[in-house]
């Protein structure tokens, strides 16, 4: 599987973790940023990542910054886009089994090393349950479709 992964300069030593631990799994990464040293504003990554989610250039995508909420509020402005905070497991797998979230946000001042790794674990051991949540996601994909100005 290829996974798109971007950070902030906050997370990157995070983000660095995370596709290590990846890439011994046997993951591709596609690493958008931020590089080391590198300044960069977290929405300038966290839309490249959605948009190229979007485009269907990788299956998931993972995006760091200090607390994973200014990722997710960009990549979830970029239609057909389901991005999910994760700070925990159950959030983690329930934001793929319920609202097949193709981008999981992380934070780095919230989340360490070690959960991080458990975290993309169970959100990449998950799947999309369909059932009940269907109904809800082809709502999300409704609403996606009218604002679209592309």
């Amino acid at each position: 599987m290829k996974i798109g992964i971007g950070s902030d300069q906050n997370a990157y030593a995070l983000k660095m973790i995370i596709i290590k631990h990846l890439e011994a799994k046997g993951y591709e990464c596609v690493d958008f940023g931020s590089a080391e040293g590198e300044c960069v504003l977290y929405p300038d990554v966290a839309l490249k990542v959605s948009e190229e989610a979007a485009k269907g250039s990788f299956e998931r995508g993972i995006l760091v910054c200090g607390t994973g909420i200014g990722m997710a509020i960009v990549a979830n402005k970029v239609p057909g886009v389901r991005a999910a905070v994760c700070h925990d497991v159950y959030s983690a797998q329930r934001a793929r089994k319920s609202n097949d979230a193709q981008i999981m946000t992380l934070g780095a001042e919230i989340v360490g090393p070690a959960l991080a790794r458990e975290l993309v674990d169970a959100w990449l051991d998950s799947e999309f349950q369909g059932g009940g949540s269907q109904p809800k996601v082809d709502l999300i994909n409704e609403i996606d479709n009218k604002y679209k100005t592309k």
